[in-house]
């Protein structure tokens, strides 16, 4: 058996003749040993094809997972920046709630030991065995913020009560209108100084001395301040509800026409001006524009 090399070999082809049995064998190994070299190199390069490919694809798969993650992250940030400013919002509902139960409780002369609205709210109880695995806490938000809402809403309502009832207590007359003196004369007939014949006095006379101060009776707006005919010079407040007080024979007018008085506010200087006999302040009560007998008011101190 001959076998030709075909190739530029000092210019001539190489022959190779195989007689013998051995040396097909070696050839056959040798044959063999290649075909399974170029085997084994077909196999390696495919391995490496797919492997690289796999890794590829793998890349790939990470780098989409990380874009998801950023996005799920960013929308974590956004709906916790949300909640935060909803609790914010929650939370200076509280303080608002706070402040005006402690207004009521001063308002309405409560217990602030009972209504004490600075201090965190006692509670309790057992433990329940049964275990809550999942809080939904978008509901319970809503339902908390509806709650505080409804309680806000309720306080204020209580609240305006309270005021008016309060706005109403301290527009009432009562008390003196002097701070220092006495009674001279009450109301109801009696014999005029003037003329020495039975009149009727419509209101209390309160001697004292003369410049002392004369105050309002309750809170209300000044409707007159000046000279008034038989009363001198006369301050008249309206305070609402149907009622209206007048301060008559003063020396000096401290008010005008228009200004806002509280209870207890120095309005005149006492004097003797208009049908007066000395120092002292004519008081009257009128109750829907009809005078009444201010005794009652007098009294209520």
């Amino acid at each position: 058996m001959n076998i030709i090399f075909v190739g530029k070999f000092r210019g001539k082809p190489l022959r190779c003749q195989l007689d013998g049995t051995r040396q097909l064998l070696a050839c056959s190994v040798i044959i063999s040993l290649f075909a399974g070299l170029l085997v084994s190199s077909g196999y390696w390069y495919g391995k490496t094809a797919t492997a690289v490919n796999e890794l590829a694809e793998l890349e790939n798969d990470i780098s989409k997972q990380k874009i998801l993650i950023n996005e799920a992250r960013q929308s974590a940030e956004s709906e916790l920046d949300a909640l935060a400013a909803r609790l914010g919002t929650m939370q200076a509902n509280v303080i608002r709630l706070n402040a005006l139960g402690q207004r009521l409780v001063k308002v309405a002369k409560l217990d602030s030991k009972e209504f004490n609205f600075k201090d965190k709210p006692s509670y309790g109880g057992p433990s329940e065995d049964e275990v809550v695995t999942g809080i939904d806490f978008e509901n319970v938000m809503v339902d908390l913020d509806r709650q505080l809402t409804s309680r806000e809403a309720q306080l204020d309502v209580l609240e305006e009560v309270i005021m008016n009832r309060q706005l109403r207590s301290e527009s009432k007359p009562r008390g003196r209108p002097i701070t220092k003196g006495w009674t001279s004369s009450y109301y109801g007939k009696r014999t005029d100084p003037f003329t020495g014949k039975l009149a009727m006095h419509k209101g209390m006379d309160f001697a004292g001395k003369e410049g002392s101060e004369i105050i309002a009776v309750a809170g209300g707006i000044v409707t007159w301040a000046g000279d008034r005919y038989g009363y001198g010079k006369l301050v008249e407040i309206n305070h609402g509800n149907g009622y209206t007080t007048r301060y008559g024979h003063n020396a000096k007018l401290l008010v005008e026409v228009g200004d806002n008085v509280e209870k207890g506010q120095a309005i005149s200087q006492m004097g003797s001006t208009g049908r007066s006999t000395g120092p002292h302040v004519h008081f009257e009560v009128l109750k829907n524009d009809r005078q009444v007998n201010p005794a009652k008011f007098v009294a209520l101190r």
